[in-house]
């Protein structure tokens, strides 16, 4: 087995969240008179944290006390409906079972709001991470390495037995500043192509090519 422990990012990687984040963001720029925006654009916004979407989600030059209350509003509706059409990946759970049962320990870190990464983890994986991470007060979001280094600390786990599995320029740089390998989806909320220009290296078109490459000398 060449990866003892295998870090995942979330959106976009083991699920596909962006409806209700569309929704959610809708609901709250709505409230504040703000037009709506679409699909295409949200997966454009992610990746960055919750407050990095609300400041992409509204309108240019929006004053921060009004960025705060959309940012308001849509956490109260997303802790309702964060799971109203959000669905695993085709083949993802095959895949966190089979490299479980191998042997290989399992976590998410997300720059998702922590009070979705626990309830999404619990709502659709329930036992089949060791531990998740989420965006908290104290730990730097990523890129910064400090949720993969709690993850590391937590599962004392080598960071040469470790692997970032994501789907975003974010996680290729997070890894990069971990120190750690990584292998990029391509089924996320990002083109290849756009990746590959971003410095991805290590791809994977399915999810059984993640449990090949984790498995493998």
């Amino acid at each position: 087995m060449k990866y003892t422990l295998a870090i995942f990012d979330l959106d976009g990687t083991i699920l596909n969240t962006l409806e209700d984040l569309t929704d959610s963001l809708n609901v709250a720029l709505e409230k504040s008179g703000y037009p709506k925006r679409s699909i295409e654009e949200v997966r454009r916004f992610v990746g960055n944290g919750i407050w990095k979407l609300m400041e992409r989600g509204v309108p240019s030059g929006t004053e921060k006390k009004a960025v705060e209350q959309v940012h308001r509003d849509f956490t109260e509706y997303y802790k309702n409906h964060c799971a109203d059409k959000t669905r695993p990946y085709h083949g993802i759970m095959e895949l966190l079972w089979t490299i479980r049962k191998a042997g290989c320990k399992t976590a998410v870190v997300s720059n998702k709001a922590d009070y979705g990464v626990q309830e999404l983890c619990r709502q659709y994986f329930d036992g089949l991470f060791d531990v998740a991470v989420g965006e908290r007060e104290g730990i730097l979001k990523k890129p910064a390495p400090d949720s993969v280094n709690e993850v590391l600390k937590c599962l004392q786990a080598k960071k040469e037995e470790t692997v970032y599995i994501g789907d975003s320029e974010v996680d290729i740089e997070t890894a990069a500043n971990a120190g750690i390998d990584h292998i990029i989806v391509e089924w996320g909320f990002r083109e290849p192509e756009f990746l590959k220009e971003r410095g991805a290296r290590v791809f994977a078109a399915v999810p059984g090519d993640i449990a090949d490459r984790i498995l493998g000398d």
